[in-house]
């Protein structure tokens, strides 16, 4: 019988805290970006990713996503994310597939495009009807590492291809593990399948070939695995926490589903006010827990808040507000909604 270790909710939302960088930024520069990036930065809503950085690296400014030590690619759930050029392989290669047919699929894809572009860059749309494919259909590629993409938000993404990593699929897939389990575990084989978008089949031989370097927890919300060289950090005293922080639309503090939702909002009503049925919002985190969501249109920020906020919270969220890294000097205005 596996003795499982018992971790309590507040040891576990310390812990990805602290792998998330979020009650202390780090210093500017290239490998924080990389650690900020540690799990890939989802960017499906236009400038996600910047606003991610923001909240876990000092001196963030507009441009910092478009760092050269960083790309944008298709990644997990062949959302549009932002990750480490030297981490390019384990968000491609470690999601491509296992079954023969889907595999060749995708090399085929990445190869069509290759030829087409012969070197050149396009909007995906454009290069998907010249090729006579629906231009969706090019995200397939995307897990071959050899298509890569820039999206502005207003316009359609721009794709070009590059040689493939070199680094084998079975290999970025362990890779792609670790970094799930480091950065949002507790979790399961199933939930790694769904937040990397691979196959439930894939998900469950990967954790076999992970299981000797994993630890078996129980936590509030049902039992999981996390990786035993972190199980120090789990046990280990919380420190400070930040006061504020704006979180964006699918920021990986909050990239949930199922039971682990209810482990970072306990409370079914406000789940539903953060995780929605079409674009979620951002989530404003106050003393280390989730106190409501925020929005913005144009220059304006909109609070909802979930509790009181004291003066000291209020005045310590529109500073986050105030210095969100926005191009041409936006200045920002905040609107409170709810009990502040």
């Amino acid at each position: 019988m596996t003795t499982r270790l018992v971790l309590t909710r507040s040891q576990i939302l310390s812990f990805r805290r602290r792998v998330n960088a979020l009650d202390e930024r780090l210093p500017e520069g290239e490998e924080s970006l990389r650690t900020a990036a540690w799990a890939g930065l989802q960017d499906s809503v236009p400038r996600a990713a910047l606003l991610s950085i923001h909240a876990r690296v000092a001196e963030t400014s507009p441009a910092s996503w478009e760092h050269p030590s960083l790309v944008q690619l298709w990644g997990p759930r062949f959302n549009d994310y932002v990750v480490a050029a030297k981490d390019l392989a384990v968000f491609s290669l470690g999601r491509l597939p296992a079954d023969a047919v889907r595999r060749a699929r995708a090399h085929d894809t990445a190869e069509r495009l290759h030829a087409f572009l012969d070197g050149g860059r396009m909007p995906f749309g454009q290069a998907g009807r010249a090729m006579g494919v629906p231009p969706n259909s090019l995200r397939y590629g995307a897990a071959t590492g050899r298509v890569l993409m820039r999206w502005e938000g207003a316009r359609q993404p721009v794709v070009w291809t590059g040689p493939p990593p070199e680094m084998q699929p079975e290999e970025a897939r362990r890779e792609l593990a670790r970094r799930y389990l480091h950065v949002f575990g507790p979790g399961t084989a199933a939930s790694f399948s769904r937040w990397a978008g691979v196959s439930g089949a894939a998900a469950n031989a990967v954790f076999r070939e992970l299981a000797g370097t994993l630890a078996a927890v129980r936590t509030p919300v049902g039992e999981g695995w996390i990786l035993a060289e972190d199980e120090g950090a789990l046990r280990a005293k919380a420190g400070p926490v930040a006061a504020a922080r704006l979180l964006p639309s699918g920021d990986a503090f909050y990239l949930a589903w199922g039971a682990d939702r209810a482990l970072i909002v306990p409370d079914e009503r406000r789940r539903a006010e953060l995780w929605t049925s079409r674009v979620w919002p951002g989530a404003l985190l106050v003393g280390g827990e989730i106190a409501g969501v925020w929005r913005r249109a144009g220059a304006e920020v909109s609070i909802d808040c979930w509790r009181r906020l004291t003066s000291k919270e209020r005045a310590a969220v529109e500073t986050e507000a105030v210095g969100l890294p926005l191009p041409g000097g936006v200045s920002i205005g905040v609107q409170w909604n709810g009990p502040v």
